[in-house]
C-alpha cells in the first residue's frame, strides 16, 4: 500500500473527517493531539467515534488516528464498547523518543483485539537519536518526521531551505529504509503555496522519501502529483518486473533491461514505481 499523503484532519471537526478522504489522500489522521484544545477532548473523542463506527463510512483509502499523550483514554473512547464495529486502519503515535513508545501502543492495541498498523511520529531531538531502535520495533509500519517539533525542540529556527533539519531528515530516513517501513515527510505549513509545497515534495521524493503529510486538502493533490511516476518511469518498472518473473522461471540469478545490468535495488525500485502508479489509478 502506498503512502503518498496523509492528511490530517481535526478531531473534534466530523464533517471535516468525513469529508478528509474525497481529497484523494492515500491515508486520512484523524487527530486527537496538535488539532485538539484540551477542554475540547472528550467532545473530538466522541466525534471520532462516531465517524469511525458510522458503517456507511467505508472509503478506499487507509484511515487512521492521531492519539494524544492520554493515548489510553483516547483509544477507549475511539474503539468504544465494539471494537470490531470501528473503522480503524493504524494509529499515529506523536512524540515517540524510543522503542517502548511503538511496543506501549501495541500493546494498548492487543487488548483491544485490534489489528491496526502503527505510524511512529518522530519529532523530537532523542527520537532521531533512536531512529533505528524505533523503526526496528516489530509493531513500527511507518515513520513520519516532524520537522516544526523538532526545530522548536532543538532551539532551530525554521528557514526555506530547511538546512537546520536536513541532518535528521535523512537519519529518520535511513533507518526506515534499513528497517524497511515507509518514511513520510514532514508538513509544509503554508497550504497557500502549492509551488513551494511542490518544490518541497520532489525535494523529499529525492532524498527518498515515500510520502509527505498534509495539513489542508488542497496539499494532497500536489503530494500525490509528485509521488506518482511519470509513465516512462512506470513503463521501465513493468519491464523490470517481467523480466525479473521470466529470469526467476528460467531459473537465472542475472538478468538486464535496456542495457541495464538488474539487481534486487532495482527490483525493488521498480516495485515501488508500481506501487504508487497503482496508488494513482486507484
Amino acid at each position: 500500500m502506498a503512502r503518498r499523503s496523509l492528511l490530517f484532519s481535526p478531531g473534534d471537526r466530523p464533517e471535516l473527517m468525513r469529508k478528509a478522504p474525497g481529497s484523494g489522500a492515500d491515508t486520512v489522521c484523524f487527530d486527537l493531539e496538535d488539532a485538539v484544545a484540551p477542554g475540547r477532548m472528550a467532545e473530538a473523542r466522541e466525534a471520532v467515534h462516531g465517524v469511525l463506527a458510522d458503517p456507511e463510512f467505508d472509503p478506499d483509502c487507509e484511515v487512521t488516528v492521531r492519539v494524544s499523550t492520554a493515548a489510553a483514554a483516547d483509544l477507549d473512547a475511539v474503539l468504544g464498547d465494539d471494537p470490531e464495529a470501528v473503522r480503524l486502519d493504524g494509529v499515529m503515535v506523536p512524540k515517540v523518543t524510543d522503542g517502548d513508545d511503538v511496543s506501549w501502543i501495541a500493546d494498548l492495541l492487543d487488548e483491544h483485539d485490534v489489528d491496526a498498523a502503527v505510524i511512529a511520529l518522530i519529532e523530537t531531538a532523542r527520537g532521531v537519536l533512536n531512529a533505528e531502535e524505533i523503526t526496528d520495533e516489530r509493531a513500527t509500519d511507518a515513520i513520519a518526521f516532524g520537522g516544526e517539533d523538532l526545530a522548536a525542540d532543538i532551539g532551530a529556527t525554521r528557514t526555506e531551505e530547511g538546512t537546520e533539519i536536513l541532518h535528521a531528515r535523512q537519519q529518520v530516513l535511513l533507518a526506515a529504509s534499513a528497517a524497511g517501513v515507509d518514511a513520510i515527510d514532514t508538513v509544509y505549513t503554508d497550504y497557500e503555496d502549492s509551488d513551494g509545497l511542490r518544490a518541497e515534495t520532489e525535494f523529499a521524493l529525492e532524498l527518498g522519501y515515500d510520502g509527505k503529510l498534509a495539513i489542508h486538502p488542497a496539499q494532497v493533490p500536489v503530494i500525490n502529483e509528485a509521488f506518482t511516476p511519470a509513465p516512462e518511469r512506470v513503463e521501465w518498472a513493468e519491464r523490470v518486473v517481467a523480466a525479473r518473473d521470466e529470469a526467476d522461471a528460467a531459473d537465472r540469478g542475472v538478468f538486464s533491461v535496456d542495457g541495464e545490468m538488474i539487481d534486487a535495488p532495482l527490483i525493488a525500485q521498480a516495485e515501488r514505481v508500481l506501487e504508487r502508479a497503482e496508488a494513482d489509478e486507484q
